[in-house]
């Protein structure tokens, strides 16, 4: 009977929603278990815990509109989480992996609450300043640089090879340079963010500015609107989307950048320095908190660029379907 209601495609709306709040409380049965050291009722308890999960997340996936499908797209993604953390827990600790190879996740949070005040300065050092400066000023030269490609267009086969040759040194060969030149404070950092941001939004912008039909180009010479006018009315709305993927590829190259050049001279703050500093101590736990706050950062940082193209893109016959 449990397993017809839990296979039928038009069973209740409820049953997803049961299945993880018993996979939830399977967890906490789970890990009063291993506190008992039991380790019998620990691999039954996690057995049910993967299977409730599993369904669960399934059900809420399957989910028809209007039943609940808005709290089930961030209900999926969150139980998902939840549930590897919950393996990456458990499999430490039954099998005693030492710390300094991986810290359980109840270590790295752990030492998120306790190097917070690290962790922040850490944070507003790296992303604030470093990426996050290199991420504007890139993302803005190489969309101006389409803009002047686009204008005039032996810029194109000029700058497009060296915009590719500078896209295409790795950071370890930039970074030391752009630390002789800048010095060891963050704008090092963001002139490296700056060499690996360039280069993607001035090909994405350029592909945007491109994409306007040819027959909505007649339609603006036949009113005689110029290139600025048709640039403002019709090329640039056209290639928001091109723009948009732009932006989220530089997201994720600006705090890379940013973290790895740290590694080539910074003064005591930041997170490269945090990570190479604390690896060499064995403190395993707050390298791993670092790269929590990286990777919470970055994560959010797309997703508001994420929500911004859906909002004003909306119109756009690529946002079919979003």
């Amino acid at each position: 009977m449990i397993h017809t209601t839990l296979a039928r495609p038009g069973g209740p709306t409820r049953t997803p929603w049961l299945l993880a709040l018993g996979a939830l409380l399977a967890m906490t049965a789970a890990f009063r278990a291993l506190e008992g050291g039991d380790l019998g009722e620990v691999g039954l308890w996690s057995a049910i815990t993967t299977f409730l999960a599993w369904h669960g997340m399934d059900r809420l996936a399957g989910l028809p509109a209007g039943a609940g499908q808005r709290a089930a797209r961030l209900a999926v993604p969150l139980l998902f989480g939840l549930w590897l953390l919950f393996c990456w827990e458990m499999a430490v600790r039954v099998f005693d992996v030492p710390k300094v190879l991986l810290p359980a996740p109840s270590a790295v949070a752990l030492a998120l609450a306790t190097h917070a005040p690290t962790l922040w300065a850490d944070f507003v050092q790296t992303v604030l300043r470093g990426a996050l400066a290199g991420y504007v000023l890139g993302s803005l030269l190489g969309a101006l640089l389409a803009l002047a490609c686009d204008r005039v267009p032996f810029l194109a086969r000029g700058l497009l090879p060296i915009a590719s040759l500078a896209g295409a040194v790795p950071i370890i060969g930039i970074a030391p340079i752009m630390v002789m030149w800048f010095g060891f404070d963050w704008p090092s950092k963001a002139a490296v963010v700056v060499v690996m941001t360039l280069f993607p939004m001035l090909v994405n912008t350029l592909a945007g500015l491109r994409a306007a039909e040819p027959e909505q180009l007649d339609l603006m010479r036949s009113y005689a609107a110029g290139w600025g006018r048709t640039l403002v009315l019709l090329r640039l709305p056209a290639a928001l989307p091109f723009l948009f993927n732009g932006l989220k590829i530089n997201a994720t190259l600006a705090l890379i950048g940013a973290i790895v050049a740290e590694f080539f001279g910074t003064p005591i703050v930041g997170m490269g320095f945090r990570i190479s500093t604390e690896v060499s101590r064995m403190n395993t736990d707050i390298v791993w908190a670092s790269i929590a706050v990286a990777a919470v950062a970055g994560s959010g940082f797309y997703g508001l660029l994420a929500l911004l193209e859906k909002r004003l893109t909306h119109w756009h016959p690529s946002a079919g379907g979003r």
